[in-house]
């Protein structure tokens, strides 16, 4: 009951998460009152480094961006429509979730010991120095008070120094559009075998920082101080 074992969880595990999570604001109350705009965008391509017409490398970000700011401002002399994409790309947030390593029982040692992710035991912040992954100062502290709020568990990983590090799509997002990032992910064995395995208790982490994301990111993102 407290592991999923199926294969592909990296990354259609997320997948779902998103899914549901965005399913389950629509119906919700709050939506009539929010004032952003909530997506939830499933690339392909991202383990052969998505530089294709679907995958993360494509304009499809930025240009989803710009139709939807066009369609709800009208744009005119006052808002020129570049003036208009610009604001609302500096006024996003994305998380970037993709799957996580958990600690291998028979390779412990390939973690740092303060950073050991552990199944059932919440969501990963993912950090890393050379921009690995895209988690700063305050997209870290954006995604660590939205789950405080909403009561989601959360881990930090940081990959040892004398080890290699993966990436995931959240720096091509930032490079290619300049929105704030977060990388995340859940704890799993096994990544890329024919059989994986996470903890169950981590979907429900995920779902449940996912709609504390598309409910509450308007109203933290407010109340922090922004330097530009």
């Amino acid at each position: 009951e407290d592991s999923l074992p199926p294969p592909r969880l990296d990354n259609q595990a997320t997948c779902f998460a998103a899914a549901e999570a965005l399913r389950r604001y629509a119906s919700s109350p709050s939506l009539a009152s929010d004032t952003y705009v909530s997506l939830a965008v499933l690339f392909d391509h991202e383990e052969v480094g998505s530089a294709s017409q679907c995958g993360a490398g494509s304009p499809i970000m930025s240009e989803a961006v710009k139709r939807i700011t066009a369609s709800l401002t009208g744009c005119s002399a006052a808002l020129p429509a570049l003036e208009a994409e610009q604001i609302a790309l500096r006024k996003s947030f994305c998380l970037s979730v993709d799957m996580a390593h958990a600690v291998h029982p028979n390779y412990a040692h390939k973690h740092d010991k303060n950073h050991a992710p552990a199944l059932n035991a919440g969501v990963v912040v993912k950090s890393n120095a050379n921009q690995r992954y895209t988690t700063n100062a305050v997209t870290g502290f954006l995604v660590r008070e939205l789950a405080r709020r909403a009561g989601v568990p959360l881990q930090e990983f940081v990959v040892r120094n004398d080890c290699p590090c993966g990436s995931t799509i959240g720096p091509i997002i930032s490079g290619n559009t300049g929105l704030r990032v977060v990388d995340l992910g859940m704890p799993q064995l096994s990544m890329h075998s024919c059989r994986e395995m996470m903890g169950s208790k981590d979907v429900k982490a995920c779902v449940d920082l996912f709609g504390a994301f598309y409910e509450g990111f308007g109203d933290v993102d407010a109340k922090c101080v922004r330097c530009t």
